[in-house]
């Protein structure tokens, strides 16, 4: 994974691509890995980090989508429950069987949600990861010590999905690869190249680290950019009007202690009709999420204090131990790229926008995906891909996705030992901390990652940065923003080494990190 070969191979090449993926997001991964593995020459141009936007900060569930099927959308939610299936059989090392409780406070719930829910199990069919049961009030405590007992009693317990998403991404980068796409990081396509008839032929690509720019030629251009698909669409036609409707979802992390246990926890209905979890992951909980419309689109939203507020509240209400803002280790926004509908007017609620793709073709060919969610990222590449083929006229090579084991595939991994997220490169890893003493230390007292894991990330993985490393490839700023700070100095020594980069480079990096680590804690 040499980032100066990909760039070598853009100064030298001078046959026309197959595919142009523009995101390297949870979709344009998807989309690159579709291409790659039917055997259409294949790149992907990705302005920042994979999945430094939107696909590293979702609530990590794989899911069919309880309230979608509350709203009556229940062809979404089958979409989404067989996708579900699909992930949970090709990347087995990320994704796992959560069991989520819904706590029952009214005596009508219980019968309520089960049968919502026994609904639920049947429209995922042989894909079903569980049966959805009714609980009795000590079960409940059982499994969620930490639940608000006044008042409780019961529950109902359902199965779903749970991930890490940025590693996923980091895989399905890999896969691509494996599969013979050209995948970049840090290279921001600034025009798009149109020929005579004035249909999209290519693009201008700017190399963000090395300053270059290629003009690179291509049959199916994909606008997979996410929250940044109107800044693509109006390259190609500016007096279009927007796509996406921005919509703001904010998570806070706190220590595994506020649950108790192992199972997670579901409000069905919060104050603003929405449902709010509680998601044990990587020995932390995850407490979200919010759905705030937002004006403006920019790789690193912030936390409103409002939406910090809800989300303390709406958990202290269902939790015994209530969190305060001194527990929360780290506060992450992120902006859904939602479809917007043809007519909506500016009141219009975001968590009332379907969160269903959508896939456009422009008079020029330039085939745009958004919205969606990373559940369905395989099927939206699926269908971006067949379109872009019909559009252009190429020849039709049939999807392999389905069943197209992900990079790191390993069953049963052992959840205990942190590097589980690796997968099949795990044993790799440890024979790097094996291979040298330096290696083997970890990073911080307050997490487990060990040098080898950033040495791994700049060899294997194309990280650049210490934002890569900590916030994406390790998760480190996700878990507790104050450790991942006091661990950037070590990070940035041994990216500079690896990467042969000097003092100056090494120091800027560390400021760089903590000014961004600064706004992921509350003051």
């Amino acid at each position: 994974m040499k980032r100066e070969d990909d760039i070598q191979q853009l100064r030298d090449s001078k046959d026309s691509w197959d595919f142009i993926v523009i995101g390297g997001g949870a979709t344009g991964l998807g989309t690159a890995v579709d291409a790659a593995s039917r055997g259409y020459k294949t790149i992907l141009l990705e302005q920042a980090d994979f999945a430094k936007a939107t696909s590293s900060r979702s609530t990590k569930l794989v899911h069919g989508g309880v309230r979608y099927l509350q709203k009556g959308d229940v062809a979404l939610v089958r979409e989404a429950l067989r996708e579900r299936g699909y992930l949970s059989r090709n990347a087995p090392h990320l994704v796992k069987n959560q069991r989520f409780i819904i706590g029952n406070y009214q005596w009508w719930e219980k019968p309520f949600y089960t049968i919502g829910l026994t609904v639920y199990d049947v429209l995922a069919g042989r894909m079903g990861l569980g049966h959805s049961l009714p609980m009795g009030k000590k079960d409940v405590i059982k499994h969620i010590p930490q639940i608000e007992q006044n008042s409780l009693k019961g529950g109902v317990s359902y199965q779903d999905g749970q991930f890490d998403d940025s590693r996923l991404a980091v895989n399905l980068m890999q896969t691509a690869v494996e599969n013979g796409a050209t995948i970049l990081n840090y290279t921001k396509v600034t025009q798009l190249l149109k020929d005579t008839d004035g249909k999209v032929s290519g693009v201008v690509v700017e190399d963000k680290i090395g300053g270059e720019s290629f003009e690179l030629k291509g049959s199916c251009i994909v606008n997979a950019t996410g929250i940044f698909v109107d800044d693509i669409i109006k390259m190609d036609s500016p007096e279009e009007r927007p796509m996406v409707r921005p919509s703001q979802g904010v998570h806070l992390v706190v220590d595994k202690s506020f649950l108790g246990g192992d199972d997670a926890i579901m409000v069905p209905k919060t104050s603003d009709g929405r449902v709010m979890f509680g998601v044990p992951w990587h020995n932390r909980v995850i407490l979200g999420t919010t759905d705030t419309p937002v004006d403006e689109f920019v790789l690193e939203p912030k936390a409103l204090e409002q939406e910090v507020d809800f989300i303390l509240e709406t958990a202290g209400r269902y939790l015994a131990k209530k969190p305060q803002r001194k527990d929360v280790l780290c506060v992450f926004a992120g902006l859904r790229p939602l479809a917007a509908p043809k007519k909506h007017s500016e009141e219009a609620k975001t968590k009332e926008i379907s969160r269903s793709h959508k896939l456009v073709t422009s008079d020029s060919g330039l085939v745009t995906i958004t919205g969606g969610k990373w559940t369905t990222y395989r099927i939206m590449a699926e269908e971006t891909v067949d379109l872009a083929i019909k559009t252009k006229a190429i020849a039709f090579k049939p999807c392999k996705t389905k069943h197209l084991k992900i990079h790191g595939y390993l069953q049963s991994p052992d959840r205990n030992n942190h590097l589980y997220i690796y997968g099949s490169d795990q044993e790799k890893v440890v024979q790097l901390q094996k291979s040298n003493p330096e290696y083997a230390k970890r990073l911080s007292d307050k997490l487990e990652f060990t040098a080898a894991e950033v040495v791994w990330a700049v060899r294997e993985e194309m990280a650049l940065t210490v934002d890569d490393v900590l916030a994406r490839r390790v998760r480190a700023l996700y878990l507790d923003a104050r450790a991942s700070i006091e661990m950037a100095p070590a990070v940035a020594a041994i990216l500079a080494k690896e990467l042969n980069k000097d003092k100056a480079w090494e120091e800027d990096q560390v400021q760089q990190f903590t000014e961004l680590a600064k706004g992921y804690f509350l003051s």
